[in-house]
């Protein structure tokens, strides 16, 4: 069954949540690996930070999914285009799944990233087509789907590498991805580009967008700053759970974060007070959640009740930033949401691997401190990028 959608004309619930599941069962093909690095490494035989290189060149790919592919929901059919990247992310998983060697799995992981952007098209469209008054709360669903992949990701494939190994769980995504690419293919509404033009011109426009809108430079820029603190914990707990006092496995790596899923259950009732409340105030709570998380880490993160307390705050914290910076852009131009939104994820995802590739050179050298120093430091950026606006305004 395939839906008819009216921009402004309220989004039906059954499609709103089978984007919300299909956007987190999408995403997490991009976080699998997280639980799994340290076994990867043993297994392999490379190094720790060489290891790590799988989380960033995944997150790489995303961005630069999101800058290329993206945009094409303006342009062409994106059932079309959902339909072609998901059929080649089941034979990148696979490619990982029987790779022999750190280079091989690195390009198909860059491949999985790129082609695991889809559900950012699914938040285009659950803000263009919700009722206004709803935009909030329906945006808010689709991101509680998504952190929900996220979360459930690590969770599932820490078990999975645990018991069955590492290589498993890919050939379990990829079948998942299969059946899943039948069933967004059915039920994903055909919808009219929005971009007369040529690719090199809509590329173009992403500029014009990035030049006419501040807040967007702005909220883009904080929310990845604020995503690269998060993702430092996450590419190197592996690493910290194998040593004393935890000897942990990857089982219990993924099932720390069920403890973060607090942060996506509170994702669908979170977007209703943004407008009364304010993005700025949103993006300052979720930078005191961060630092008051990060705080837990260094004092108490050789206990499982400091771990678990910082992951909970962390998690929300997150929640909070992204959300609200995400649903405030996406009502600045309706016509461009994609590359608008395109725009928001790319900044967002290079966030995101600057956090990776910096938690993995800490780790190396200072070991959890620095890995704690990489957080903060970030989490700093963001607060600093929220107050110095509200400054000026002031003075003004």
């Amino acid at each position: 069954m395939k839906y008819i959608l009216k921009e402004n004309g309220g989004i039906p619930t059954s499609l709103l949540w089978i984007l919300a599941i299909s956007a987190g069962v999408f995403v997490a093909n991009l976080y699998y690996n997280q639980p799994l690095l340290g076994m990867i490494q043993t297994e392999l035989d490379v190094s720790e930070s060489q290891a790590n290189l799988i989380a960033m060149t995944s997150q790489i790919g995303y961005a630069l999914g999101l800058l290329f592919i993206i945009p094409m929901g303006d342009l062409f059919q994106r059932r079309r285009i959902v339909t072609t990247s998901f059929s080649l992310l089941v034979v990148s998983l696979l490619i990982i799944a029987v790779a022999p060697t750190l280079p091989l799995i690195l390009i198909a992981s860059f491949i999985t990233g790129t082609c695991a952007v889809m559900p950012q098209i699914f938040i285009p469209i659950a803000a263009t087509y919700s009722q206004p008054s709803r935009k909030g709360q329906n945006v808010g669903i689709v991101l509680s789907g998504l952190l929900t992949g996220i979360l459930a990701s690590r969770v599932i494939s820490g078990i999975v590498g645990e018991y069955w190994g590492w290589r498993t769980m890919y050939y379990i995504a990829a079948a998942l991805m299969f059946i899943a690419t039948i069933i967004i293919h059915q039920i994903l509404p055909d919808m009219h580009p929005t971009f007369t033009g040529k690719y090199s011109d809509l590329l173009k426009s992403l500029f014009s967008l990035v030049r006419q809108y501040p807040s967007l430079r702005i909220r883009a820029t904080r929310s990845g700053l604020a995503f690269g603190s998060f993702l430092a914990l996450w590419s190197c707990l592996a690493f910290k759970m194998q040593q004393a006092p935890f000897h942990a496995g990857s089982n219990i790596v993924g099932l720390l974060g069920i403890c973060g899923i607090a942060g996506a259950l509170i994702a669908s009732t979170l977007g209703r007070y943004i407008k009364r409340f304010g993005v700025e105030r949103f993006t300052l709570a979720g930078c005191l959640l961060l630092f008051a998380a990060w705080h837990l880490f260094h004092w108490h993160g050789d206990t499982y009740t400091g771990l678990i307390a910082g992951i909970i705050l962390i998690d929300i914290g997150m929640q909070c930033i992204q959300l609200s910076n995400q649903t405030s852009v996406m009502e600045l131009c309706p016509s461009a949401s994609n590359r608008i939104n395109t725009i928001f994820m790319t900044t967002y995802f290079i966030g995101g691997s600057l956090g990776t590739f910096l938690a993995g050179i800490a780790w190396e050298s200072w070991q959890w401190n620095g890995i704690i120093l990489v957080g903060t430091t970030l989490t700093s950026g963001t607060l600093l990028l929220t107050i110095t606006p509200l400054l000026f305004k002031n003075k003004q």
